[in-house]
């Protein structure tokens, strides 16, 4: 006897759902191997070409197709690799006028050739949405009432969908003002672990035959991130503990952080308050319809003040309490009113233990000052595990230390490419990298790309280092404090 058309559908349905991660996986590998595979065969290639021009053409023709299969594999496979993508983008920065939202924030290509930064960039609204219907299931799910008894009002269309994520403005019963309701997609964290272990075995083969850095650690510490990013209720007490301490530590808050609505708070649901404000990657447009020029003086003005904002945001959290935003790319960022910024999105955050706290601290003092001894010191201290020895050792760290932890660049230059034949990473190979440093490595990234977009000069470490010594005489490590200021005062004198 046949059996009944829903339950053949459900049968089928079934069938996909337990082998949908296995055809996952054969498409990742498929492609990663396509594109590797491509890169090899031009490496190759470019080895019997004498011609330095001719060389350099056949790269750029070899990225533009590498670019090509990158976009259509995060494109199609979505989920982990949208967020993949968005840390290509933001450990890259571009100062061309490919795209001029981008080139506002993006400086020059750091980790990726020029290529795929214009192609990958396009990615950044392509996350697809959860239908309506869905999230009203999920929203009732997860409140136990009706979604009738929650909104007066709630917009079909999100204003913005990620890979975990999508977020609806909406107005709860009896409320006067807007909240954002950010809503999971359902299944998504399941295809997100297997994406991740294929990504781990990847970066296993690429630091073993290609790369001279510990990129297991980083997919490890991607891992532990995207898992905490599937509790709201974990994000919600995250964005409350950090929008307490920038109130008390502050007179007036360098950046705002969203107040969460109390009782509407779940695993796979948060309403927190709307915020009115412009993408960071569209200030350079907004700029332009309201009569500013760009590149002008008032332009310049706002921009440092926003950079100054969030640079000091950051160095409070991370010296100073050690518990911070993680997640650091601009489509997080807002500019307000008066040019105020807003930090959105709080699923990746970060603790730092106490001991990394303060040996980052160290670094931070020594890189300010100068300190080649001092740097090496605390690279050391830090946990960082170089493999080469060269015959400048101290000024190779010392350059190294600014490439990850600092946004100052050489006089004259506007990209640093770490991958680079005359890289200090190529020089001194980080064989182990703490995993818990990663998420300050990506914020130095987005200040560094927001420094070169906006045109400006920007060290960090000098900003930051105030908050440092604060952070060390607090811990009582007040020899480590005086020994920077005699170092600065022997250089001096």
């Amino acid at each position: 006897m046949p059996l009944p058309l829903a339950q053949v559908q459900e049968l089928r349905d079934r069938l996909s759902d337990r082998f949908r991660p296995w055809s996952r996986s054969a498409q990742f590998w498929i492609r990663a191997v396509d594109i590797y595979g491509s890169y090899k065969v031009c490496q190759l290639r470019a080895g019997f070409i004498m011609d330095e021009e001719e060389r350099e053409a056949m790269w750029e023709q070899q990225h533009e197709i590498g670019a090509q299969k990158m976009y259509s594999l995060c494109s199609d496979l979505g989920g982990l690799f949208l967020k993949v993508h968005e840390i290509v983008l933001q450990l890259t920065h571009t100062r061309s006028r490919f795209v001029e939202q981008a080139a506002q924030i993006l400086g020059k290509p750091d980790l990726a050739p020029m290529a795929w930064v214009k192609r990958l960039v396009t990615l950044c609204d392509k996350a697809p949405s959860t239908p309506i219907e869905v999230v009203r299931e999920v929203v009732e799910r997860q409140f136990c009432k009706s979604f009738d008894e929650i909104f007066d009002h709630f917009e079909v269309e999100p204003v913005g969908s990620a890979s975990i994520a999508q977020v609806h403005r909406a107005r709860l019963k009896s409320s006067k003002t807007d909240v954002a309701v950010k809503v999971q997609h359902p299944g998504a964290e399941r295809l997100m672990m297997v994406d991740i272990r294929n990504m781990q075995a990847f970066a296993l083969f690429l630091q073993k035959y290609d790369i001279n850095f510990d990129m297991f650690s980083a997919t490890k510490e991607m891992e532990k991130q995207i898992c905490y990013e599937f509790d709201f209720v974990r994000e919600a007490r995250a964005m409350e503990r950090i929008r307490e301490f920038l109130h008390v530590t502050n007179k007036k808050p360098p950046v705002m952080v969203p107040r969460v609505i109390p009782g509407m708070i779940s695993r796979e649901v948060l309403v927190m308050e709307f915020i009115e404000g412009t993408p960071i990657m569209n200030l350079g447009n907004e700029m332009s319809k309201r009569g500013i020029d760009p590149g002008g003086k008032l332009a310049a003005m706002a921009k440092q003040k926003i950079l100054t904002d969030l640079t000091l945001a950051y160095g409070q959290m991370i010296l100073k309490d050690g518990f911070f935003h993680a997640d650091p790319h601009p489509g997080n960022i807002l500019i307000c009113k008066n040019t105020e910024a807003t930090l959105l999105d709080y699923g990746q955050v970060k603790e730092m233990p106490e001991d990394l706290r303060l040996a980052y601290a160290n670094l931070v003092i020594a890189m300010a000052d100068d300190d080649l001894s001092r740097t090496k010191e605390g690279l050391r201290e830090l946990g960082l595990e170089t493999s080469s020895i060269v015959d400048n050792e101290l000024e190779e760290l010392f350059e190294l230390s600014l490439r990850m932890f600092d946004t100052r660049l050489p006089p004259g230059v506007t990209v640093l490419s770490p991958f680079a034949e005359d890289s200090s990473l190529t020089k001194v190979g980080v064989e182990n990298f703490p995993e818990e440093l990663f998420s300050v490595l990506r914020t130095i990234q987005l200040l560094r790309g927001l420094t070169v977009g906006m045109g400006l000069r920007f060290s960090c470490a000098q900003q930051w280092k105030p908050i440092a010594q604060e952070a060390l005489l607090k811990a009582g490590r007040v020899q480590d404090v005086k020994s920077k200021s005699q170092s600065f005062l022997r250089r001096l004198f």
